[in-house]
């Protein structure tokens, strides 16, 4: 049989790779267990996601999402870091091209048409910035009102679950309450006590 991690052709005899080192005994296993009827998933192919409408693609990406741990609120924190990160980036351009612009300027090997576009080549790096001011401006105050949305979402979700009103408080412990029991297994054998006398 052929390793299937390392490819490498191996003995049936052997239970491990002499290469690689991997389990070919549970390889045997698995593959002398599997039943003939097993049907190939096509549900779990990258196919089956090509075929998918939006909708379902949404749900899909929403649910793994939330497996992952992934909130809203971490999406806005990863928002509001990439535009503080982009715009930071753009400012750095800008004066990294201001600098070399001038410098080419102040070097005089230029023609006298090109001098005013290599003077000005530093606004290219307002693109950046003002992508990244976007992102930031988005992180603070647009995606601020969806995780609202969700947290609404997420708290009208547990109300449902739990019958859909108000979960009624717990009323604070009341010794009064306790009941008296009618018998008890030591009243018999402690009458004896209340005698002064000795025990016969």
């Amino acid at each position: 049989m052929f390793c299937p991690q390392c490819g490498n052709k191996q003995s049936d005899e052997l239970k491990f790779c002499n290469l690689c080192g991997a389990n070919l005994y549970a390889v045997r296993q698995v593959v002398g267990t599997r039943e003939a009827d097993d049907k190939f998933d096509w549900s779990r192919t990258w196919v089956a996601e090509m075929f998918m409408s939006e909708a379902e693609r949404k749900r899909r990406t929403a649910e793994l999402e939330r497996q992952r741990g992934v909130t809203p609120e971490i999406k806005r924190y990863n928002e509001i870091k990439a535009g503080v990160i982009v715009s930071l980036s753009g400012v750095g351009v800008m004066i990294f091209l201001y600098v070399l612009g001038m410098a080419i300027f102040r070097s005089g090997q230029n023609p006298p048409g090109d001098a005013e576009i290599i003077r000005s080549i530093w606004v290219a790096g307002v693109i950046p910035f003002v992508v990244g001011l976007a992102l930031i401006i988005n992180g603070l105050f647009v995606s601020k009102k969806i995780v609202e949305l969700h947290r609404r979402e997420r708290q009208s979700e547990l109300d449902a679950l739990a019958g859909g009103g108000e979960q009624p408080a717990l009323k604070s412990a009341d010794t009064s309450e306790f009941i008296h029991p009618d018998f008890s297994v030591t009243e018999g054998t402690t009458k004896h006590l209340h005698v002064p006398g000795p025990k016969q």
